[in-house]
């Protein structure tokens, strides 16, 4: 433990907080430093069952990487590619619709786009794919490609491709049912030559903050989140969540918050970069459950954890994310989905429910101004009457061959 501690004090911001005292980031960051585990992830899960009761969601995708170029040079990405190398790639809108079709017949709700951030400024190869498409920049290509796949298949978009100035914002709410970036974290320290974000201009924290507010300001249903392990202090992370939840106080837009864990990956300069430990991971997600506000819904990628997935919901989360029967996790290939059997039976083994949703949470659809009209009739073509997803597989199973499917194109 790192600072003195009156007696009696860690006892009483934890019951604070478990009942809704909003910590500030002091407070918070006594609680990172000084509480002990169990009593942490006990606060938190007593403020997950007050805020969120027993349901613990998530979302049926299919994964489309729309392109694997990008700018950037992440010390952990093995996503991103340089053109020539193995798995350099541009989907074209055929491939696109393929993949999502393919989705669609697996009874996916979800069409996950992830790309590369502005890989045509540096890339000549970029620029030529995207001319002959007719766009001159990705994130148009990119709209284009939601629209094609929410007409042509029913499901919702979520695209998450990096930065988006207002323009390009506005155009994804058209045709997206929420959109999302990481914010990783608040620390510029990274930045530096040898840190994590060494070489990717788009990481720059008030940039990636910038593209948050933003799409605050425009009223869209948004994705964001921490990733723990690169490099970042404690009090960075606390102050990354901070950072977080003064954005969505202001304006009531961010769906849910992601912690994920860092996993080194070989041929990346992080390669020989500890993993996030899990007690690590399970304190850093009990502590955003106690620092974010209770509308917040707090998510761990359970296939990052691997066998120890179940443990997740020691810490207070409620959602699972994105799970996909069809496509691999393309950021992460080496860690696989779990079966949705095995989430099911891992939630119930917890006392808790699991529920499909879709790619915008339930109490998103309710909050006026928060959907496009181009986008209302696709959801409520999918939700049920609590706004979850409308038709599920076959739980007990974990597969989706026998499921009652509704098709929105």
């Amino acid at each position: 433990m790192d600072r003195a501690v009156k007696p009696g004090e860690i006892e009483t911001l934890l019951a604070q907080a478990e009942a809704g005292h909003s910590l500030d980031t002091s407070e918070a960051l006594r609680l990172a430093e000084n509480a002990a585990t169990p009593a942490l992830l006990s606060a938190a899960r007593a403020v997950r069952a007050r805020a969120k009761g027993r349901i613990v969601s998530f979302s049926r995708k299919v994964f489309i990487p729309l392109t694997t170029l990008c700018r950037d040079y992440c010390g952990y990405c093995t996503f991103r590619k340089d053109p020539g190398e193995p798995g350099a790639h541009f989907m074209s809108p055929d491939e696109v619709v393929a993949l999502a079709e393919a989705g669609r017949n697996a009874d996916c709700k979800e069409a996950l786009f992830s790309l590369g951030d502005q890989p045509e400024a540096v890339f000549a190869e970029a620029r030529e794919f995207l001319g002959r498409q007719g766009f001159s920049r990705t994130l148009d290509y990119l709209a284009a490609m939601c629209e094609l796949v929410s007409e042509r298949t029913g499901l919702l978009p979520h695209a998450n491709p990096g930065l988006m100035p207002a323009q390009d914002l506005a155009r994804l709410k058209a045709s997206n049912a929420s959109v999302g970036i990481m914010l990783e974290t608040v620390s510029p320290r990274l930045l530096r030559n040898g840190g994590a974000h060494w070489r990717a201009p788009d990481k720059v924290p008030a940039l990636r903050l910038g593209t948050i507010e933003e799409a605050g300001r425009q009223q869209i249903p948004f994705t964001t989140g921490i990733l723990i392990g690169i490099g970042e202090t404690v009090a960075e992370r606390v102050e990354s969540l901070a950072a977080i939840r003064t954005l969505h106080l202001r304006y009531g837009h961010i769906q849910e918050v992601i912690v994920q864990n860092f996993r080194a990956k070989a041929d990346t300069r992080m390669a020989i970069h500890p993993d996030a430990e899990l007690e690590d991971m399970l304190r850093t997600l009990a502590l955003a459950r106690l620092m974010l506000p209770e509308d917040m819904n707090l998510q761990a990628p359970p296939n990052l954890s691997y066998a120890d997935f179940p443990r997740l919901l020691e810490a207070g989360i409620n959602d699972w994310g994105g799970i996909s029967p069809v496509t691999l996790d393309f950021i992460n290939p080496e860690a696989a989905w779990p079966q949705i059997a095995a989430l099911e039976s891992a939630t119930r083994g917890a006392g808790l429910e699991l529920r499909e949703r879709l790619a915008i949470y339930p109490e998103f659809i309710e909050k006026p101004g928060f959907i496009h009209p181009r986008m209302t009739v696709r959801i409520d073509c999918l939700r049920d009457g609590q706004g979850y997803a409308r038709f599920e597989g076959h739980r007990d199973a974990g597969n989706t061959h026998n499921a009652s499917r509704v098709h929105c194109s």
